[in-house]
């Protein structure tokens, strides 16, 4: 049966098409810097909101109306499988992710948890023998169940640790099965409350043994995923230990796992954590650690996890520059983390939303392109850091100077003139490509 019978396959029409089921500006096969849109973006559907979100919030129940619904328990995870495959051939998208949990329906035990995935797991793999959409990464959920209230792998209880690893355990084989071409650990719950009944120390220790055992684990069955963590500073415990990139750094480098992982950055998580979207895109980069993304956007007036599709095409074109900056995301890719908004309840939205995500990020890349290939931003800083290309400066950047030599200098300044940022030019400027980029072609 269709799910979808009311949408025919998108294709790209261009920005004067008035077909609201219809691309305006991703087109997959459009060469931007010499590579296709759909290899530079490598976009990836969210499996838990595109097809279990049920648009639920603290304050009403779901509104979402989805045909597979009126299925229950393994019989809905099935239609579910049916709907996705429907779905992802329509949107014609390269990728897609899911939890465990997503899929499959947990049991009354994990061996019935098991069970349950392998028979979808099958199906699923039955279904890409035929499909061009692949898995970008699949993860675990260890946070939803009351049994992780006190965290997974930073949890108090060792029988905690344990199940948290078996589920870890059965994900990297669901992996290697499926062929993911990553694998994601979102902490969930790996923070605390409160210190005060807290062993700050020994969950930390214990999250990089899990860590470790997790990557020794995957070398044994041999599955070569690329490990992503995802920072997020809160929600739903009040601190957690990936709070944001440079935190999830400093956890990796003391643990030895720098090697080992990447991050999966997501825009909203940067937002919750005070930072710009590409400031943690940015910090990923020039460490080496940029891995892939969660492609959504907060909402400038709530202080939570609002998961909405991106439409802000200035972000959208810095968050491009990144990674178009890092050579690409490698393995990762954009998955959209992002469900539509409670109002947008039929089937025909969930087309809509990732149609707009799919285009504001294929603005961003030719945006962002143009950026670099005019070298308007690193012409800008580049400028700007010209005193440390020679003279003192350069002397500085070498280590071929020390306080003394440093004092002798600046004895001898009689003035010290500083340039302007230019701030407000530089944003000005790409106001302006924004707006021509696509008006002079």
């Amino acid at each position: 049966m269709s799910y979808f019978s009311n949408v025919n396959k998108i294709n790209y029409e261009g920005s004067k098409s008035s077909n609201p089921l219809a691309f305006k500006f991703y087109n997959p096969e459009e060469k931007v810097g010499g590579k296709t849109m759909e290899e530079i973006l490598r976009f990836g559907v969210a499996y838990w909101h595109t097809f279990t979100e049920d648009l639920s919030d603290p304050f009403g129940t779901g509104t979402a109306i989805r045909p597979w619904d009126k299925y229950h328990g393994m019989d809905r995870a099935k239609a579910r499988v049916e709907a996705a495959f429907e779905f992802f051939e329509k949107l014609n998208v390269p990728y897609f992710c899911f939890h465990d949990v997503d899929i499959a329906p947990e049991g009354d035990t994990l061996k019935e948890s098991n069970e349950n995935l392998d028979t979808i797991v099958a199906m699923i793999k039955d279904y890409m023998k035929d499909s061009k959409t692949k898995l970008l990464w699949n993860t675990v959920n260890n946070f939803s169940h009351p049994r992780f209230v006190h965290g997974a792998g930073s949890s108090n209880n060792a029988d905690v640790f344990a199940y948290a690893a078996a589920k870890v355990k059965k994900g990297l084989e669901v992996g290697k099965e499926l062929g993911a071409e990553n694998y994601v650990f979102w902490g969930g719950r790996e923070g605390y409350e409160t210190l005060l009944n807290t062993d700050m120390k020994l969950e930390m220790d214990n999250l990089g043994r899990f860590f470790h055992m997790a990557k020794d684990y995957a070398n044994e069955i041999g599955f070569n995923a690329q490990f992503l963590i995802e920072p997020k500073p809160k929600e739903p415990t009040s601190h957690q230990y990936d709070f944001d990139v440079a935190s999830g750094f400093a956890f990796l480098q003391n643990y030895d796992l720098q090697g080992v992982f990447k991050f999966n950055i997501e825009a909203n998580h940067a937002t919750l954590a005070g930072h710009t979207f590409e400031h943690e895109l940015h910090y990923a980069r020039i460490n080496g650690m940029l891995g892939s993304v969660d492609a959504n956007q907060g909402h400038p007036l709530l202080g939570w996890d609002t998961d909405e599709f991106p439409t802000d095409l200035y972000s959208t074109t810095l968050a491009m520059y990144e990674i178009l900056k890092n050579g690409g995301l490698g393995s990762g890719g954009l998955n959209f983390d992002a469900k539509v908004r409670r109002e947008s309840f039929t089937p025909e939205d969930l087309f809509h939303a990732h149609i707009a995500g799919m285009d504001s990020f294929a603005v961003g890349l030719k945006v962002a392109q143009r950026l670099i290939d005019d070298n308007v931003l690193d012409g800008v800083v580049e400028d700007r850091y010209k005193s440390f290309k020679n003279g003192i400066g350069l002397e500085i950047v070498q280590g071929n100077t020390d306080f003394h030599k440093l004092e002798e200098y600046a004895l001898g300044l009689t003035e010290i003139k500083n340039e302007s940022g230019k701030l407000e030019r530089i944003k000005a400027a790409i106001n302006q490509y924004l707006l021509t980029t696509f008006t002079e072609e």
